[in-house]
């Protein structure tokens, strides 16, 4: 690399932003403006400067996309499912970036059906997704939403599946999905407010009739809600959803009666959190009433729907988390998570002879997939481990056998799962708390502390992040890297209490597990300071730029995707979208004891004159989730503080959104330069 090439330096115009008499001076303020050409300027000559320092590895990414590509069966399909008499099926062909949406009527032997082809649809965007697809009761028509931009607003539209037609319906600013009622024209759709992009209108549509004078169903006026439409899998009820982190509050309507007004399930209770599921004339709801932290099933007549109406099914069991049910004719089926694993528990309605499915190694993932049929003893599920392929299983639940529909394709004639090892193993947390961490490495690697090891986490949400499958992780397993998966606080990996632990004034938690699961990883001899690598996006950025500013001697190279990093300002800032939702997550810095708390670990706020690692952060313009400007303030700050001469990259696509790049490939192309970034720092140029 060319120690010529100079950094952009971005030009410091302070902002004061005063808050409880604190007064923070941010020179960098200014940046949040996309339609100004200083900053566009800016951002483009920070991708420049990138380009030009990374010049030397632009073959090797090309290699690695290849690489990547090469093991992805491009003429590929999901497994078909049957939906109200149609097969419906996913696929892609050859060459294509994007997928094609068919069906089959009655058979897989039956005509295929083209839905949608997204190659065609997304001809001459830069970014594209479509949505929300949801055929009519009838099978004639289809509702969609497209979004051509990447900040998740969708135009949602109806095509007559018959004759290939698009109907003339046409609504704007949308959040993606519509509910047809039974009556097969009447559609249900979600709005969002225009400038926070909060989901916050409940709309019906009549086909055929004006959009604007669309009848609105429901106004979630809460800022800290947001609000769904669905169906029951009975397809008896409509459901609104109105939640917020803590809190929950549906209503229903009888499909078959559109007209009519929904009726509140239970009135929302703060703190109250249930889900509901329709069988026989009952709900059956996963809920925390009665603090039943790891929730409970219990169950109403659904005509007496409150909670003085709720009786236990399943009790709480502190040990236990209840993830999710899901309702066959003869069967209950439970996700659970116990001692950081999934287990799926098979409930016969009939009152006797419930079991679990039985997994027999610690680094896997098991969850319930598209389970659409009611009326079926066949149950759904997808299995995978860290060095084993996603598979789709269809189980027998009378038989107890299952049909392995499916096993992902690892092209190239080089991957055997034989090769790589598996571990779980617990690092010790600063306050004593057990961590659990999972790795996987090829069998010839040595415990003796000389081995690149990349670390992963996320920790907020409450997301678990389960040791699922990357046929990409491969092009660094072979080239010697040990991957890590720190199930951190703030995740619910050990249960909901392993997220409590993880929020709010706990947030510091999170950033001290991974710490302390880094440290454990060194002195367990998988690597050392100069070899560890840590990565994480979002939310997980912000993990990242709260490590780096308190460890950053554990550290050889850090990747920031999309991160979270100017907290407090984001959090003050009621305009930008998530920031009202999400004050049960951070905690509302109008209160000063947030303030304070939040301000404390900001990793924008908390930048110092430092040795800081190799860093790339990468961004999109047009990001709805976390703004582009939290990146690219945080790097023009970084640049005037580092006391370092390591790498430090900004890297912002132009045209995406949160998700990155909308084609199938296109992602892969960011993803070789990340880990072009990593093993050129290992000196791996090949």
């Amino acid at each position: 690399m060319s120690e010529n090439i100079v950094p952009p330096i971005a030009a410091k115009k302070d902002t004061v932003l005063e808050k409880h008499g604190d007064k923070r001076v941010d020179p960098y303020y200014w940046l949040n403006d996309r339609e100004n050409p200083e900053v566009i300027q800016y951002l483009k000559d920070e991708n420049e400067y990138y380009q030009k320092m990374t010049a030397h590895t632009q073959a090797f990414q090309k290699d690695l996309f290849e690489e990547m590509k090469s093991r992805i069966k491009e003429d590929d399909e999901s497994v078909p499912y049957l939906y109200n008499g149609y097969y419906y099926i996913t696929r892609f062909e050859t060459g294509k970036e994007y997928p094609i949406y068919a069906r089959k009527k009655g058979s897989l032997t039956a005509k295929e059906e083209i839905m949608f082809d997204c190659n065609e649809m997304a001809k001459g965007q830069s970014y594209f997704n479509l949505g929300g697809l949801n055929v009519s009761e009838d099978n004639k028509l289809v509702s969609f939403s497209t979004d051509k931009v990447g900040r998740r607003i969708y135009t949602l539209q109806v095509k007559n599946l018959e004759t290939g037609e698009l109907l003339s319906d046409k609504i704007e600013n949308v959040s993606g999905a519509a509910v047809w009622a039974n009556d097969n024209k009447t559609l249900f759709y979600t709005t969002k407010e225009k400038v926070t992009l909060r989901s916050d209108k409940i709309h019906k549509h009549v086909l055929g009739s004006d959009a604007k004078k669309d009848e609105l169903v429901f106004h979630e006026k809460d800022e800290t809600f947001s609000v769904y439409i669905a169906k029951t899998k009975t397809k008896k009820f409509l459901v609104i959803n109105s939640s917020s982190t803590l809190t929950s509050e549906f209503q229903i309507l009888d499909a078959n009666k559109p007209t009519d007004r929904f009726n509140v399930f239970h009135p929302r209770t703060r703190g109250l959190e249930y889900n509901i599921s329709h069988y026989n004339d009952h709900f059956y709801i996963v809920t925390n009433k009665d603090k039943a932290t790891n929730f409970k099933v219990m169950k109403t007549p659904d005509t007496a729907t409150t909670s003085e109406n709720w009786v236990d099914l399943i009790p709480h069991n502190a040990a236990v988390l209840i993830e999710g049910i899901e309702i066959f004719k003869n069967y209950l089926v439970v996700e659970e998570r116990s001692n950081g694993l999934n287990k799926i528990r098979i409930m016969p309605w009939s009152g006797s002879g419930e079991y679990y499915l039985p997994f027999e190694i610690e680094t896997y993932s098991a969850f319930v997939g598209t389970n659409v049929d009611f009326d079926t003893d066949i149950l759904r599920y997808g299995y995978q481990s860290l060095a084993t392929p996603y598979s789709v299983i269809d189980f027998n639940m009378k038989t107890k056998t299952k049909e392995v529909k499916k096993e992902m394709a690892v092209l190239g004639g080089k991957f055997d799962k034989n090769n790589y090892k598996e571990e779980r193993v617990w690092a010790t947390a600063t306050d004593g708390t057990k961590v659990p961490i999972s790795l996987v490495y090829r069998k010839e690697v040595k415990k003796d502390g000389n081995n690149p090891l990349l670390q992963y986490a996320y920790g907020s949400y409450g997301n678990s992040m389960d040791p699922n499958f990357d046929s990409t992780i491969l092009s660094l397993l072979d080239r010697g890297f040990i991957y890590a998966i720190a199930h951190i606080r703030g995740g619910e990996d050990m249960g909901r209490q392993w997220y409590e632990d993880g929020k709010l004034l706990k947030k510091k938690n999170t950033f001290t597990d991974f710490i302390d699961c880094s440290k454990f990883l060194i002195e367990q001899k998988y690597t050392n300071p100069k070899k560890l690598y840590a990565q994480g996006g979002s939310a997980g950025g912000l993990l990242m730029g709260a490590v780096v500013n308190m460890a950053p001697e554990l550290y050889n190279g850090v990747i920031a995707a999309v991160p979270f990093v100017d907290v407090v300002t984001t959090m003050l800032d009621e305009t930008i979208p998530l920031t009202t939702g999400e004050y049960d997550e951070w905690g509302n810095p109008n209160d000063k004891e947030y303030y304070d708390y939040m301000k404390s670990y900001s990793p924008y706020d908390n930048l110092k004159a430092q040795n800081y690692p190799n860093m790339l952060v990468t961004t999109g313009l047009h990001d709805s989730q976390v703004q582009y400007w939290e990146p690219a303030k945080w790097v023009a700050k970084l640049r005037t503080l580092k006391t370092d001469k390591n790498l430090l990259f900004l890297d912002t696509n132009m045209d995406a959104g949160h998700g990155g790049a909308s084609g199938r490939f296109e992602a892969l192309k960011e993803l070789a330069k990340e880990f072009s970034f990593l093993l050129d720092l290992e000196g791996i140029e090949k």
